[in-house]
């Protein structure tokens, strides 16, 4: 991939995105379903956990986040306990809540979604409740969003418009934004509704619709050669600068007003949920131009964000480490999707560990990778069935006093290197001194260490063995340490200096 792209999401940091939408709460109910009820032919679910996540609107805010910009979210919550929650977990992500307007007279918009486990092996959703209320807002309710909406136009770089149809972007608010961004020369984006009511985007930059949604849109279906053509017509009518139409398993397609037009492939992937692409797709779509890039440049990116949106189960937000580590793999690497943000590995383990599968933990720094380091982690595997590796980012090395020229490669390289290994399953950042915390998170049912940890007192050791865990010390390959390692470089190095002498 272009190193122009990495740069670009390493300069993510400092934007700024504003997400106008429907903010919607996704409860799931996880269980197994193993025998039918004796009172009615219907699948007994045996719960075994509940988790709370932010969906529609409030998907894109959680990814802007994740993609490590600023995000302000305009929206509307019902006065409930479901409304508390999203602006809770909004919050806690770092995202600006003060223009989420609390209304009265209507529910917070809630879907939950009872999960059981297909042949106890993999998620299947069983059944879907949705708690809405979709029709327009009240006059009130509806003057105040709307000029929230176009107030804070003016503190961000780029906007999003997140239609779920749920009433909340009414063509009067749509009208209002597009135009204030319009006069102060910010992007507007649109993830549009399955409706063909898209006059209400009338000006905007860039419309991100699926296939599916495109063919509303136009009101047919649509052959591969006409996609170009109608997709160019539906910009000109609607006076869209362009149509950037994801299209699965082959890719992506932007389509000037002119009718120019590009391509973009992107690698085969098993699918497990759909749930969240479009979101991960806007939401890398608008960082991306915040920071500067060209649409040309933010499609292939936005492609990534979607491909690994869907190998992962409900909406799950994409990191900017998981992006990079996509990037700077290549094409051929088999090391993808190994990097993963804490929440999302949460949430895998989980999956795996219905299916009866055992959690092994590490950590380290891994500054520079020997024979050592993989002999404790190929000893670290056979414990159990999969194997989490705890990565000390750069920050967190550069806390531990190792010296001033430590890390001496990038959290990134060091991440590439670990996931290459076949031993490894997921590598994940910390950025604390120490992995305790990530510990608490991952709850692994076996705790690894070098036996030269023995009496020092291991970090976690209490937490994991409070949950029926176990510590692990495994003996380690003498002669091989990083610090010894570095110490030959060096000395090498000194000699040769000498020798020039």
């Amino acid at each position: 991939m272009s190193s122009d792209l990495i740069s670009l999401v390493e300069n993510f940091s400092g934007r700024r995105v504003l997400v106008i939408g429907d903010f919607m709460l996704d409860r799931y109910v996880f269980g197994d379903a193993d025998r039918i009820s004796p009172e009615a032919p219907v699948p007994v679910l045996r719960v075994v956990e509940r988790q709370d996540r932010v969906g529609g609107a409030g998907s894109v805010a959680l990814n802007v986040r994740a993609l490590g910009a600023g995000v302000e979210c305009v929206g509307v919550l019902g006065r409930d306990s479901f409304g508390d929650r999203i602006s809770t977990l909004l919050q806690d992500a770092g995202a600006g809540t003060t223009t989420l307007l609390r209304v009265t007279d209507r529910p917070t918009t809630t879907k939950t979604r009872i999960v059981g486990l297909a042949e106890h092996r993999h998620r299947q959703q069983l059944l879907r409740v949705d708690d809405e209320q979709s029709g327009p807002l009240i006059p009130a309710s509806a003057a105040a969003l709307r000029e929230a909406a176009v107030r804070a136009v003016a503190v961000v770089d780029v906007i999003c418009l997140e239609d779920y149809a749920k009433g909340v972007l009414s063509p009067e608010l749509c009208t209002a934004v597009i135009a204030e961004a319009v006069r102060l020369k910010k992007p507007v984006l649109v993830d549009p509704p399955r409706h063909r009511d898209w006059e209400r985007f009338r000006g905007a930059t860039l419309m991100t619709p699926n296939r599916s949604e495109l063919e509303i849109g136009v009101g047919r279906a649509l052959a591969d050669g006409e996609l170009v053509v109608e997709a160019a017509g539906l910009c000109r009518r609607l006076d869209l600068q362009c149509l950037a139409v994801t299209l699965g398993r082959d890719g992506a397609l932007l389509v000037h007003q002119c009718g120019e037009h590009t391509r973009f492939p992107t690698r085969p992937r098993a699918v497990y949920d759909n749930t969240g692409a479009g979101d991960a797709v806007l939401a890398m779509m608008a960082v991306a131009l915040a920071a500067g890039a060209t649409v040309e440049q933010a499609v292939p990116l936005a492609n990534i964000a979607g491909g690994l949106e869907v190998g992962k189960f409900g909406c799950v937000p994409i990191t900017r480490d998981e992006v990079l580590a996509e990037l700077h793999a290549g094409h051929e690497s088999s090391t993808r999707g190994k990097l993963r943000g804490v929440a999302d590995l949460v949430a895998e383990l989980t999956a795996r560990r219905q299916r009866g599968e055992k959690v092994i933990f590490t950590n380290g720094c891994f500054d520079i990778l020997h024979p050592g380091h993989v002999e404790l982690l190929e000893k670290s595997k056979s414990l159990g069935s999969l194997l989490v590796v705890g990565l000390n980012s750069d920050a967190s090395v550069r806390s531990l006093g190792k010296g001033e020229d430590r890390p001496i490669r990038s959290q990134a390289d060091r991440a590439r290197m670990l996931a290459a290994l076949a031993a490894v399953d997921y590598v994940v950042y910390f950025d604390e001194p120490d992995p305790g915390k990530l510990i608490e998170r991952v709850a692994p049912d076996v705790l690894v260490k070098g036996a030269d940890w023995a009496g020092k007192g291991v970090v976690g050791q209490e937490f994991v063995e409070s949950r029926g865990g176990r510590v692990a010390l495994v003996e380690l390959v003498e002669g091989f340490s990083t610090t010894a390692e570095l110490g030959r470089i060096r000395g090498a190095a000194n000699s040769e200096k000498r020798k020039a002498k």
